[in-house]
Formats: C-alpha cells, sequence, structure tokens
C-alpha cells in the first residue's frame, strides 16, 4: 500500500473509513465464490478468460466478436419528468460506463473520437476502469487521463466493483468527482438539481444511499449514480427520480436480439440494458463502452449515452 495514497485517502475520507475500505478490498479482492450480491463471479476466475477466447475459436466467431467491441455506439435516450425545474429542460448527460480501459486500446480510441465534439451539460462515468479485478491499476489511471483530455468539466463518477478505492485520489486529481455516498447540488440560477452516488454495490457491498441521499430536499428533483442497477428497490423508495448504471454490460456474449446468455446482475432482465422504470424511478442501464474478461461482444454492441432530461 503506497504511504502518500493512503494519507490521501485519510484526508478524503477520514482514517477510519479509509482503512475499512482497505481492509474489505484486502479480504475480498479476487475472490470467485461468495462475497457481494451474487455467489459466483466470473470476472474473478483466473481461467474465465481463457474458457471463453478457446470457445469463441472453436465456434469461428472470435475475430468477429473483437471487431464488434471496437464499434462504439453513440445513443440518444429522452426523459420526461414531472419534478424537473424548468430551467433544466433538455439537461443534458453524457453517460459512460464500464471503460475497462485497458482491455482494448482500439474501443479507447474510438470511445476518444466520439466525445471530442459532443455537446453536453455533465459527463457521468459509473465505474469500471479497470480491466482485472486485482492487481495494478495506474494503466486504468493513465487510459483514464488520456479520456479525460477530451471530455468537458463537470465529470462525476463512481466506482465499479473491478475498481479499488485507491484509485479516487488520482481520478479526482484530474478533475474528475468521485462520489462515494455523496451528493452534489448542480444550480442554474435559482433551481437545482440533485446528483448523488454511491460506492461498489455488487461485490464490496460498501455502497450507503441513505448517506447519499441524507442531503436532498424532499420532492427536489434527484440522480443516483450507482455502478450496478440491482439496488433498484433501495433507490426508488429512497426517491430518487432517475438512476444511472453499468455493469451487466447487457451480457456482452448474446443471443441474436441481443439476448443474453447470462447477467452477472440480480435483477429482472428487462433492467440489464437500455431504459426501464421501477415504482415511480425511471432508470437506464448502460451496455458500456468496453469489455470485461475478454474484449468481445456479441449481439450486443458497445455505447455511450447521450441523456435528454425534459420537463414532463
Amino acid at each position: 500500500m503506497d504511504e502518500n495514497i493512503l494519507r490521501k485517502l485519510e484526508i478524503r475520507l477520514g482514517p477510519l473509513h479509509a482503512r475499512q475500505r482497505l481492509g474489505i478490498e484486502r479480504d475480498h479482492e479476487a475472490q470467485v465464490f461468495g462475497q457481494g450480491l451474487t455467489f459466483f463471479h466470473l470476472e474473478n476466475s483466473s481461467w474465465a478468460e481463457w474458457i471463453i477466447r478457446n470457445a469463441l475459436k472453436a465456434t469461428g466467431l472470435y475475430w468477429r466478436a473483437r471487431q464488434n467491441a471496437e464499434r462504439i455506439l453513440v445513443k440518444r435516450n429522452d426523459m420526461r419528468f414531472k419534478t424537473l425545474p424548468p430551467l433544466f429542460e433538455d439537461f443534458t448527460i453524457l453517460h459512460i460506463s464500464d471503460l475497462h480501459v485497458d482491455m482494448n486500446e482500439v474501443a479507447m480510441n474510438r470511445l476518444i473520437e466520439l466525445v471530442g465534439s459532443m455537446q453536453y451539460d455533465v459527463c457521468v462515468l459509473t465505474g469500471d476502469y479497470r480491466g482485472r479485478t486485482f492487481g495494478p491499476f495506474q494503466p486504468a489511471l493513465d487510459g483514464v487521463a488520456r479520456l479525460r483530455t477530451h471530455l468537458k468539466l463537470p465529470i462525476y463518477a463512481v466506482l465499479g466493483n473491478h475498481d479499488t478505492i485507491q484509485m479516487v485520489p488520482g481520478l479526482e486529481a484530474m478533475g474528475i468527482r468521485v462520489l462515494l455516498n455523496e451528493c452534489e447540488t448542480i444550480v442554474r440560477k435559482d433551481q437545482r438539481i440533485y446528483l448523488a452516488g454511491i460506492d461498489d454495490a455488487h461485490f464490496f457491498r460498501v455502497d450507503n444511499i441513505e448517506k447519499a441521499a441524507l442531503s436532498i430536499p424532499c420532492g427536489e428533483f434527484s440522480i443516483l449514480l450507482s455502478h450496478t442497477p440491482e439496488v433498484y428497490r433501495q433507490a426508488a423508495h429512497a426517491n430518487f427520480d432517475l438512476m444511472l448504471s453499468g455493469h451487466t454490460h447487457g451480457g456482452q456474449i448474446c443471443l441474436p436480439g441481443s439476448i443474453p446468455i447470462k447477467l452477472e446482475a440480480v435483477l429482472p432482465r428487462r433492467m440489464g440494458a437500455g431504459p426501464w422504470q421501477y415504482s415511480d424511478m425511471t432508470g437506464y442501464t448502460s451496455v458500456g463502452a468496453g469489455s470485461s474478461v475478454v474484449p468481445v461482444r456479441l449481439n450486443c454492441p458497445p455505447e455511450i449515452t447521450l441523456h435528454h432530461l425534459h420537463c414532463g
């Protein structure tokens, strides 16, 4: 553990929170069975990459799947909200998720080409910056830094199950505000909306929606960033209007029709990709810009999304 990073985390989080969070990582990092919301964690397995790659090669799909992973799409998602303040009409959010920046350089180059000319009000990153779930994280920070130079501020982010808390000082040094069960206020004249974010809820289970929502006045428009959409019930009952997530990759390797063979998440399949609704809360699950375990995709192209918010 780098003492400089530890000191920065203790200042950022407080000594107790910092050491507790680091201890949870040390206890469970790279654990294949148990821990988290699901029992089996494919991404933590040392043999998963070999099996997936060779299975695709045996079926003759490997190189096509590699090319698919490099073709990032830009999606537009229009949403209407009764509680959105009028001055935030057509407020636009660039949503990027599951970068896994150190796994596919061609895909990241394509992403940089796409975002350079985009118009938006805020950018949000919903976790998983590192390719692996353990080990060195500096290559991931270097990749995010390269992308950051092409993104406009403000940028808000949360951590995913592939990310270590040790990345936070590096991300924030780039101007990316990492929300660790925290909330920010976005103001336009005398009107405001609230943007909250939680720490990883899928694997390390260090999320605290109650703490993130504590400063949001009753009835005010609020958005929750969560790496995983699996906490949709808690978010809806905490009165969030909108929840933006990633994590699922939409299945990444899907049957024709984008039907996932397996979702690494505990939630209804309709919430595994794209827009959805639960109770009074609107949600969107990004299939991600990168790829996990192996840089391949079948019937599930990578994406970034421009969310346009409208008064309804």
